[in-house]
């Protein structure tokens, strides 16, 4: 093994893990990123594997690599930087282990971050949102879990990965103030209150499908192949959230027709900004590291900028007025020109 790889080996599993402290997300991701790499070393610059070292790295090939994937894999903006970040915190491990390769790490530096197109927050509207949770069929337990999955994740505005990670422990129910345990990204765990209304839909799912128990360590959700329980799949999740949201269009046009399960995450802070929750509070209730990240929903808030300019509107068509308007002699009294 030459040492590109062996660099590799320990950035992503002493380095990476034990150093930073990492979650697995991450980590997964900077793996991705670099076998990527390698996929477009051996495919675009037709390099066997055993001539892949630290003396092939350049700013020109790095810059290919970066066009290729947004040109040929399709990535956008946003990705492409991420892969790059993955590669610059690589090289910059790569000089730490020999000093030989810190030019590589400034060369990576000098790689310019790609322009990101502002992100467009997509909600629903409380009818869209009603329309959608009386999709599922729950007369059967496939349609009461995934009513449930919704509703718990709209209440607690939890990611889909955070909500498929939970454990029954997790869901503190029978006391006073019932809340939820969610772990985010970086390992990073909140807790969150729950509605009495979704804590009714918890007991009626906790009977069917975890017999009342309330400390079990199986995950919350999953799916059951050959008599043994495996965390349900994002994808799963997915594809019961699109059919829902095409059926839910046909009732409610104000549904829109594609549905993704982050969406529900969007809708409960849009709601929750719009009911007057400051934004340091509701950054910490979505588990934002900075609430730079949770104000793109004041900014997305449509109809509260629609509220406002009607109000200004109003303001002045209401305005009344001065009874000095074209009277000479009343301004030059209130002016103090004239007794």
């Amino acid at each position: 093994m030459n040492e590109f790889f062996k660099a590799i080996r320990k950035y992503l599993t002493e380095y990476l893990p034990n150093q930073r402290c990492c979650s697995n997300s991450t980590i997964n991701s900077y793996r991705h990123a670099l076998n990527l790499l390698v996929t477009y070393l051996t495919t675009e610059r037709h390099l066997k594997i055993t001539q892949i070292n630290f003396d092939i790295f350049n700013r020109p090939l790095i810059l290919g690599y970066l066009d290729w994937l947004e040109h040929e894999r399709d990535c956008s903006a946003a990705t492409r930087n991420q892969r790059l970040a993955a590669l610059r915190s690589f090289f910059r491990y790569a000089g730490m282990l020999d000093c030989a390769q810190i030019s590589l790490s400034l060369d990576m530096a000098d790689v310019p971050r790609k322009k990101e197109a502002g992100r467009l927050v997509e909600f629903l509207s409380e009818p869209a949102l009603e329309a959608l949770l009386k999709q599922p069929n729950i007369r059967n337990h496939t349609g009461i879990r995934n009513q449930f999955f919704m509703i718990l994740m709209y209440d607690t505005a939890a990611r889909c990965g955070e909500l498929l990670d939970m454990r029954v422990r997790d869901l503190k129910i029978h006391t006073q103030y019932p809340l939820a345990y969610l772990k985010g990204k970086g390992d990073k765990a909140r807790t969150v209150p729950l509605l009495p209304k979704t804590v009714e839909h918890c007991n009626r799912f906790l009977q069917l499908f975890h017999n009342n128990s309330q400390c079990s360590n199986d995950y919350l959700f999953f799916t059951q192949i050959h008599n043994a329980r495996h965390p349900m799949s994002p994808d799963t999740v997915a594809a019961f959230m699109k059919q829902y949201g095409r059926t839910a269009h046909l009732v409610c046009p104000e549904c829109p027709e594609h549905i993704h399960p982050h969406m529900l995450r969007h809708t409960r802070a849009m709601h929750l900004y719009r009911e007057g929750i400051p934004m340091v509070l509701l950054s910490e209730y979505l588990g934002h590291v900075s609430v730079e990240t949770t104000k793109v929903y004041a900014f997305a808030d449509t109809e509260m900028k629609r509220a406002a300019i009607q109000k200004a509107e109003g303001n002045q068509s209401s305005f009344i007025e001065p009874i000095w308007k074209d009277n000479e002699d009343m301004i030059l009294k209130l002016s103090g020109l004239r007794q």
